[in-house]
């Protein structure tokens, strides 16, 4: 899909970049792309420049306390979403991040609405909120999954048949308001897929089972999933088509290759702080003299002893 970067300006490469009422077939995305990389070498330069930069850009995000930034990483299994948020959330302060592993939803969840849990996880002015797993984990498990719908009690809903089309066009427009209502009081929103092959997954699976240090990873529920292979590209087809927005948009990260997934996550979230024009907080005349009042206090606290 479209031409290969000449800059890294992954923000607008239109190889990852999905924008708004263009049809997605995942099938079009290069799972190996890497852009004009050359090597890993060259990424690992250029992210450990864009790790640098976001702990920059994060310390102003804080100290100015307007925007707060909300990244969503969705993925099949073993496609690496633990991997990217470690490397590329590495120089972040933790002080200013937060992340939000969103599971099978509990009890309580169940008793409120899909969006219940999500909205108490959201970003405060300035912090950063990164959600391994979101609220598209209802428009994805449970479109392949559409009996786990009936045990959310919604009116109307008590069979799979009333799980339909409609039904589902009607969760996009929900979450699309509740995207551009967050983007609109001052939360930032970046979405990645993170895309790999069935190959790649294969290979990440055979490795979590034969190598003993990585079997904790690995859940035999994983393998009945996998089948549903297609029905899963599917969903995902379909909610990033369905979601993806000028204030929200749709990334889809080729991930058979890590070190340029993770390269360019790195990239595009520090392109779109960037875009925001962060500065710190600039004072009055009055809290300068204030400032240099107890500036003279300070260096005249010890005379006269």
């Amino acid at each position: 899909m479209g031409s290969n970067s000449t800059d890294n300006n992954f923000r607008k490469d239109e190889n990852l970049l999905v924008k708004p009422g263009k049809r997605v077939n995942l099938k079009d995305f290069d799972t190996c792309y890497t852009a004009n990389f050359k090597n890993k070498e060259d990424a690992a330069e250029m992210l450990a420049k864009d790790i640098a930069r976001l702990a920059e850009l994060q310390d102003m995000l804080y100290a100015m306390n307007k925007y707060s930034l909300l990244v969503v990483i969705q993925a099949m299994d073993a496609a690496g979403k633990d991997g990217t948020i470690k490397h590329v959330m590495t120089g972040v302060n933790p002080q200013g991040c937060n992340v939000t592993s969103f599971k099978q939803p509990s009890v309580e969840e169940l008793e409120h609405d899909f969006l219940w849990r999500v909205n108490r996880a959201m970003p405060k002015r300035g912090m950063i909120a990164i959600f391994n797993r979101s609220h598209y984990e209802e428009v994805l498990v449970t479109r392949v999954h559409p009996e786990y719908i009936l045990g959310q009690n919604i009116p109307g809903i008590d069979t799979v048949d009333k799980v339909d089309k409609k039904f589902w066009q009607k969760r996009y427009e929900i979450i699309n308001n509740f995207e551009k209502q967050a983007y609109e009081n001052g939360t930032i929103i970046i979405k990645f897929f993170l895309h790999v092959s069935k190959d790649e997954q294969k290979k990440r699976f055979l490795s979590r089972i034969d190598e003993p240090e990585k079997n904790w990873k690995f859940s035999t529920s994983d393998v009945k999933e996998r089948q549903l292979w297609d029905k899963y590209m599917k969903a995902f087809e379909d909610a990033i088509e369905s979601t993806t927005t000028d204030y929200a948009p749709w990334y889809v990260i080729p991930a058979d290759k890590k070190w340029f997934m993770r390269a360019a996550v790195g990239d595009i979230i520090v392109g779109t702080l960037e875009k925001l024009d962060l500065s710190y907080p600039t004072i009055t005349e009055k809290e300068k003299q204030e400032l240099q009042g107890a500036k003279t206090l300070i260096l005249n606290e010890d005379k006269g002893k």
